[in-house]
């Protein structure tokens, strides 16, 4: 089965109308999805922060055929789950058949400025579950009444409600989020690192197998950066390395002008030019590609960190990355 590849346009470095111009170039280059990174504040200063899903509304309106979704929403303090349900459940009635959410257990980065003390990985994992039970419920058309550790609803329900149920997809980074993505989602979304993926893969996998179920998407993510020379395409990046650092994404890390220091630091450009293409070479950009690919992905998410001139990179994707995947 041939992958499909979806792109990930960036909160944290574009603005509003920079993000929507993006979702059109996207859908005329041929993407089989767009999904926006759902974001409070970026991993750097200065950068950007509109709320994904307002622009994801503006985007609905604005494309007709392409797949729109976050990548990922966390539902774990600074948004309730119920409200995260009826988001999306309006979404897929402005965009019928093209809305799906990503979850993940969020980013001190997010939360803690809006009031939130950053909770150890375990607490973390357990406000997502108890979301997932309250969101997917939702979804599924029931009344929900939920009294959790963390969560509480009273005869929830959605009120406006789409004939399509709008998919979830569950961000892991390891074995239990894994299984938290087997028993809710309908699809495992994590990072394509050749060293993690795979037995994040076979956690999923097992974790379905053992509930009776057909396993969903495994979305694999990259991210890319092109530009008309290397070197202009490498600095466009440059700024993901305030992302890279593990414990960015674990611990209580909130200040985005530190937690870049702390990427310049610790990540090298090596480091970072492992994770993503960074080239003005279309060819070395499929190639990258072929390799997530091989590592057991049904979509190819892949975010586009190109801050040189981003339609125009998501234009080369579609005149000659694409066409070369798709064997045309």
């Amino acid at each position: 089965m041939t992958a499909r590849y979806w792109v990930q346009l960036a909160t944290e470095q574009f603005g509003p109308s920079s993000l929507v111009d993006q979702a059109v170039a996207a859908e005329r280059a041929g993407f089989d999805a767009v999904n926006l990174s759902d974001h409070y504040q970026p991993w750097w200063e200065p950068g950007e922060s509109p709320q994904a899903w307002v622009v994801l509304g503006a985007i609905a309106h604005a494309t007709s055929r392409v797949p729109l979704g976050t990548g990922v929403t966390a539902p774990v303090y600074r948004y309730n789950p119920a409200v995260v349900a009826q988001a999306f459940a309006t979404l897929e009635l402005l965009a019928p058949g093209r809305a799906f959410l990503g979850i993940g257990s969020g980013e001190s980065l997010n939360e803690t400025p809006c009031g939130m003390n950053w909770p150890p990985p375990d607490e973390q994992l357990d406000r997502m579950a108890e979301a997932l039970e309250i969101i997917t419920g939702l979804l599924d058309g029931s009344a929900v009444d939920f009294d959790g550790q963390w969560f509480r609803t009273v005869a929830a329900r959605l009120h406006s409600m789409p004939r399509r149920r709008v998919p979830v997809y569950v961000s892991a980074f390891g074995d239990q989020a894994a299984g938290l993505a087997a028993r809710f989602g309908d699809g495992l979304w994590t990072l394509a690192k050749p060293d993690q993926a795979p037995s994040i893969i076979d956690a999923y996998r097992s974790a379905c197998d053992d509930l009776g179920k057909e396993p969903g998407e495994i979305i694999l993510q990259a991210g890319f950066s092109w530009a008309p020379d290397d070197s202009a395409a490498f600095e466009a990046a440059r700024v993901w390395k305030g992302a890279q650092p593990p414990d960015h994404y674990s611990d209580d890390w909130h200040d985005p002008a530190a937690m870049y220091r702390h990427g310049e630091e610790t990540v090298s450009d090596e480091q970072l030019a492992a994770g993503y293409a960074l080239s003005a070479d279309p060819d070395v950009h499929v190639e990258r590609i072929r390799e997530v690919e091989k590592l057991g992905a049904t979509v190819v998410c892949l975010q586009n960190a190109s801050g040189a001139d981003p339609v125009a990179a998501l234009d080369v994707y579609g005149e000659r990355v694409l066409p070369a995947l798709r064997g045309g």
